[in-house]
């Protein structure tokens, strides 16, 4: 049954951010339970990825289990333009109840490149709606990844990714990221000039938004920056009257210790988007926050003035139970003390691993193992000798991360961290 799965996917499926032509078959899923995801060749692989950062609590947990399914036999889905429905009201008033400051307004979507895109197209229209039609930029960070539509794509487009389609995209003004790491020397200077930068960019007064990935830019590399640096960011763009878009795709629900990165900074955006571990992992769902004097602007006696914008699946009543089930779980005590244990090993761990730039934040933990390039001869080789040992590890390029479930048992970790440390001596 396994090869014919196989034979299937190999004439059907698609895969992504894959060279099908060299890249080896996939693993047939056939199960998952916990940290860990059960395969039809009879392996269990340790997820260390949480299967693309999605997922936190584990994998088929009975909580959200039983949510999902409670909902699924009630309702499954209603158009949210003309209905709403008790999990998508109650996870909205959790969310705001859990950002800082007015951040009371969610608008759900599909994913995280739709929560971006959501909050670009928002910012654009709120100064429109304002009369103040001349603030139409945008800035980002230097290798920036924020989603695979036209205009997330456009805000991360120094992240190298999308050539294929350069001439899709619109200019947006870039900032250095002032990256940390562990012994790092001269971060100082390096936030400097980025902040000059910054300055210069602001001063024309055209500004709409900067859109940020807070603390850990995420597909790039795992590049980490200090919270000081973050909040001299913010502080300057929202003094130039511009308004400040946290992508918390990656970065939301626990990853970085605190529930969101933008509440361990101390900083309240303008806006926030969400996705990834919004549902525990278990279905597809973004949300983009908003602060409420954003919503204000959007109401009128005019079409024109509303956000005409929506997803077919908007605020899905079985994802919005899934959201719910999984905000329980990350506020008890248990998934607390379990998010401190993850950043105390990885910290007592990654100093023995040989590499460079060695950074943790939250439950996320990186080191680079070479020259940076996604064509780098090192991630294939590190993730085939990982999965010979069990374990699921997608480096980006050169650079090994752990970004595990919270239920990830201390030992299993620590394995992982044996397994990197051994081969990296090996360089």
């Amino acid at each position: 049954m396994t090869d014919d799965i196989l034979e299937l996917d190999r004439r059907h499926v698609w895969r992504p951010f894959t060279q099908e032509k060299t890249a080896p078959p996939p693993l047939v899923a056939v199960g998952g339970d916990g940290a860990y995801i059960q395969a039809a060749d009879g392996g269990r692989y340790l997820d260390l990825a949480s299967s693309w950062w999605v997922n936190l609590h584990g994998h088929a947990h009975p909580a959200i289990v039983a949510a999902i399914a409670e909902q699924a036999r009630r309702l499954e889905q209603v158009i949210f333009a003309d209905f709403t429905h008790a999990p998508a009201a109650r996870l909205a008033a959790r969310l705001a109840g859990s950002l800082p400051g007015d951040l009371d307004r969610v608008f759900y979507s599909d994913d995280g490149s739709t929560a971006v895109e959501a909050a670009l197209k928002m910012a654009l229209q709120y100064f429109a709606n304002r009369g103040e039609a001349r603030r139409t930029r945008l800035i980002a960070f230097e290798g920036a990844y924020h989603g695979d539509t036209v205009g997330a794509m456009s805000v991360g487009q120094s992240s190298g990714f999308f050539r294929a389609w350069n001439g899709l995209l619109f200019p947006v003004a870039t900032v250095p990221f002032a990256e940390d790491w562990i012994g790092a020397e001269d971060v100082e200077a390096r936030e400097t000039a980025a902040l000059s930068r910054l300055e210069a960019l602001l001063e024309g007064g055209d500004v709409a938004a900067m859109i940020v990935e807070p603390l850990i830019q995420g597909a790039i590399g795992m590049r980490m920056c200090r919270p000081e640096f973050l909040r001299a960011v913010a502080e300057r763009v929202q003094a130039a009257g511009a308004l400040l878009i946290f992508d918390e795709v990656m970065t939301g629900f626990g990853r970085t210790g605190s529930l969101f990165a933008c509440v361990k900074a101390g900083i309240q955006p303008d806006f926030v988007c969400l996705s990834k571990g919004l549902t525990g992992g278990f279905l597809p769902m973004g949300a983009t926050v908003a602060r409420e004097p954003i919503h204000q602007a959007f109401l009128g006696e005019t079409l024109d003035r509303a956000f005409l914008h929506g997803h077919s699946y908007t605020a899905n009543p079985l994802g919005c139970a899934a959201g719910l089930a999984s905000l329980d779980l990350l506020e008890s005590p248990d998934c607390q003390a379990r998010r401190a244990a993850i950043e105390a090993i990885h910290r007592e761990r990654i100093g023995a691993v040989k590499g460079v730039k060695p950074r943790v934040t939250g439950t996320i933990a990186a080191i680079d193992l070479g020259e940076p390039g996604y064509e780098s001869k090192i991630a294939p080789a590190l993730k085939a000798h990982f999965l010979a040992q069990g374990m699921l590890l997608r480096p980006l390029g050169p650079v090994a991360y752990f970004l595990p479930p919270y239920c990830i048992a201390p030992a299993d970790l620590h394995r992982a961290w044996d397994l990197l440390a051994d081969w990296s001596a090996r360089l």
